[in-house]
């Protein structure tokens, strides 16, 4: 096999592979037997019929069409490899020579790994902050708990703060009722600010069964664009109204969440809790600082279309998921903010760069300082995974493939590059 690698602009290249008659060979006759097997050949057993004959029944460019196909497939993996490129995505193959007795050429043109020239990634200084818990981010979630045990009894008296709603809601602009404005029974607790500033605080007083209509100025930053600053009049009708009675803080309050025997044992495990959610936090922070600084200071070769796009298709996915994991169709979601997918890849694709860059710099990293991650380690995690979901035959399914051993492998070597910038960094 003779192969020419000629670069293209956009981190591309071309390469021309000559297969000779004789590397050929072995797919003509694999293409023979397998049309063989499909076609009935009097005096013949599937795929027993000799080349000569099959050669009469189908014609001799049949068989080395089919040929042609799979030798491209494999011959192409072997000269990427041979030429120890890092390719992204599919190539497109161009057919140049294909005759009976005579070597097979194609072209592929495909895109590159871009490379990196990395700064002086060694030298970065980045602070941890002091992860501290506060004795109000304890008396915060005790509160929140003790809102998630509270028992609701209905009343007949004017609603107050603290008190549950189900109310009736209609929402207009200029006299037309807003896109996913309406909804019924929906509930409202007055206090807990989920809605704009003085929605709830228009729901005080009100009877069931009272109706009310109010103008209120949504705030400058709200995510509904179309929305965002706007006056907007809203109709309110009390379906009903409950006292939500909390249970007292006290060590029995305490067994009743965790079976702790104190009210200061759960505060303990609160206060633990919290302290390794803000240590995750801060460690997130510190990554994105770090290798924010480490892109700043390298230079990438053009980045491929082909991996833009498949990053922003990973972003726009990402976000969908999460709109329908909270009970919304995207449609509907892209609808209320105006945008279509294609406006949101627009506004994703500097992220989306970025994202592209830090990928490459970590991987430049670990290269250049060889860190590796064994299949052992893949292993160790892949059944770390599994135990999570042991009952979940379907996720079970998705860990053991190809794929998310792929993943784990970039995930786990990541870590490691962290791990060894975090040496660095302490060193200096």
């Amino acid at each position: 096999m003779k192969v020419i690698v000629e670069k293209l602009p956009k981190t591309q290249v071309e390469l021309t592979v000559e297969v000779s008659v004789a590397e050929l060979q072995p797919f003509v006759d694999r293409a023979a037997v397998d049309f063989s097997k499909e076609l009935e050949i009097a005096g013949f057993r599937p795929g027993k019929a000799p080349y000569d004959v099959v050669k009469q029944h189908v014609g001799e460019m049949k068989i080395y069409q089919k040929a042609t196909e799979r030798a491209i497939s494999i011959m192409y993996a072997r000269a990427v490899d041979e030429q120890k490129l890092i390719t992204i995505g599919s190539p497109k193959i161009f057919l140049e020579k294909l005759a009976p007795g005579n070597p097979l050429i194609f072209k592929a043109v495909v895109a590159l790994l871009p490379q990196v020239k990395l700064g002086d990634y060694k030298k970065i200084k980045v602070e941890r902050k002091t992860v501290k818990v506060e004795p109000k981010d304890v008396e915060d979630t005790l509160v929140n708990l003790q809102k998630m045990f509270g028992k609701e009894k209905r009343v007949q008296r004017a609603a107050q703060k603290g008190d549950k709603l189900e109310i009736d809601l209609s929402t207009y602009v200029d006299n037309v009722p807003i896109d996913g404005g309406t909804s019924k029974n929906h509930p409202v607790i007055i206090g807990e600010g989920h809605f704009i500033p003085g929605f709830e605080d228009n729901l005080i007083g009100l009877f069931e069964n009272q109706t009310k209509e109010f103008e209120l100025k949504f705030p400058k930053e709200y995510h509904r664009k179309d929305l965002a600053n706007r006056p907007v009049n809203f109709k309110v009708k009390v379906n009903s109204i409950f006292t939500i009675e909390l249970p007292p803080l006290d060590d029995s309050f305490a067994k009743q969440v965790g079976q702790f025997e104190k009210l200061d044992d759960l505060r303990k495990q609160i206060e633990d809790n919290i302290y390794h959610e803000k240590i995750d936090k801060e460690r997130q922070r510190w990554e994105l600082a770090v290798i924010d600084e480490v892109v700043k200071k390298s230079v990438f070769e053009e980045i491929p279309e082909i991996v833009i796009v498949s990053e922003l298709h990973k972003m726009i996915n990402e976000l969908e998921g999460e709109i329908t994991s909270q009970g919304m169709k995207f449609e509907d979601y892209l609808s209320s903010i105006k945008k279509s997918k294609e406006d949101l890849e627009k506004e994703f694709r500097p992220r989306a760069i970025k994202r592209v860059q830090t990928a490459l710099a970590l991987r430049a990293i670990a290269d250049q300082e060889n860190i590796t991650v064994d299949a052992s380690e893949i292993n160790k995690e892949v059944e770390i995974q599994k135990s999570k979901y042991k009952n979940n035959a379907e996720i079970i399914k998705q860990i053991d493939s190809e794929e998310y051993h792929d993943y784990l492998k970039n995930v786990l070597r990541s870590r490691k590059v962290f791990e060894f910038l975090e040496r660095s960094i302490k060193a200096n």
